[in-house]
């Protein structure tokens, strides 16, 4: 039975972790194929449809109980979060925006602590602070430039994340998987609209390859990722979860490796080992603490 257990621990995060390798590829996509400085846009185009074609599939409506908890959770997860994604995406490079994402694992783990009283094993915040030294070791160099307005939505997005994941834990709303995050999704999109029509410029003729970035972003990014990631938020503790956050600028860094060209140094090469060993003992932790 206990192996039994352990063997579905480990599956659930496997499947977890596929939501943020999909998310690494958001920062290559977006200075690589999408028209720029449309931030807003980028991340109404990602979410809406994903949101709309989920609930057309499911056909399942919230509680009216939920409704209030599911609009601050759609802000944010889907809709505050992607905004401040894709404002970092812009105007950071990848590296720098990865760092300062790194963070969520310890902002969960103070809400796990701070409020539910649940005080995180030594081992696991040691491993969260060892996995933002990697990623400082693996993405940060001399040459990198501080854009005050992205580094503010790298930490604002970092912490809406994690405010929602803890929170999304704690209320377990009563609705199956692919619902809820169709329901996210939809009302996300709605939160972004205003800011899309009104900051954005309109978007110019696209190509085929934009079109190809925007279906991406949308069913892989918002439809599969998100699905996978509450799925995963229902069925892990929650700061297992955060860790795997970590795993996004990873895709990033093996994505630039592999589509650019870019190389990685002998520090960032022991920066990316720590980052795999600090999710890994994560992991190990928190299926053991149940």
């Amino acid at each position: 039975m206990q192996y039994t257990l352990r063997i579905s621990y480990w599956r659930d995060v496997l499947l977890t972790a596929l939501a943020p390798a999909i998310w690494g590829s958001t920062y290559i996509v977006t200075t690589q194929q999408l028209p720029p400085d449309r931030p807003f846009t980028a991340a109404l185009i990602r979410v809406l449809p994903a949101g709309i074609l989920l609930l057309l599939f499911t056909r399942r409506l919230p509680a009216l109980r939920d409704l209030g908890r599911l609009i601050i959770l759609s802000a944010l997860n889907i809709g505050v979060f992607q905004a401040l994604l894709f404002v970092a995406a812009y105007r950071l490079p990848g590296g720098l925006a990865a760092v300062l994402g790194a963070i969520q694992p310890l902002l969960v783990m103070m809400l796990v602590w701070g409020i539910d009283r649940r005080a995180p094993r030594a081992l696991t915040l040691w491993a969260a602070l060892a996995g933002v030294l990697g990623m400082a070791m693996l993405l940060l160099s001399p040459q990198t430039v501080l854009d005050p307005v992205g580094i503010a939505a790298a930490l604002l997005g970092a912490t809406c994340m994690a405010t929602g994941v803890w929170l999304t834990r704690r209320w377990k709303i009563d609705l199956p998987v692919m619902a809820l995050t169709g329901w996210q999704l939809l009302f996300g999109g709605l939160i972004l609209l205003p800011a899309a029509w009104l900051i954005d410029a309109p978007l110019p003729s696209l190509t085929g390859l934009q079109w190809a970035a925007y279906a991406w972003l949308s069913l892989a990014g918002a439809l599969v990722a998100y699905g996978l990631w509450f799925r995963g938020i229902n069925r892990l503790p929650s700061v297992a979860v955060a860790s795997l956050g970590l795993l996004s600028p990873l895709a990033a860094v093996g994505l630039g490796w592999i589509v650019l060209s870019q190389v990685m140094s002998g520090t960032a090469l022991v920066g990316l080992v720590i980052v795999l060993a600090s999710v890994l003992v994560v992991q190990r932790t928190s299926s053991r603490s149940g």
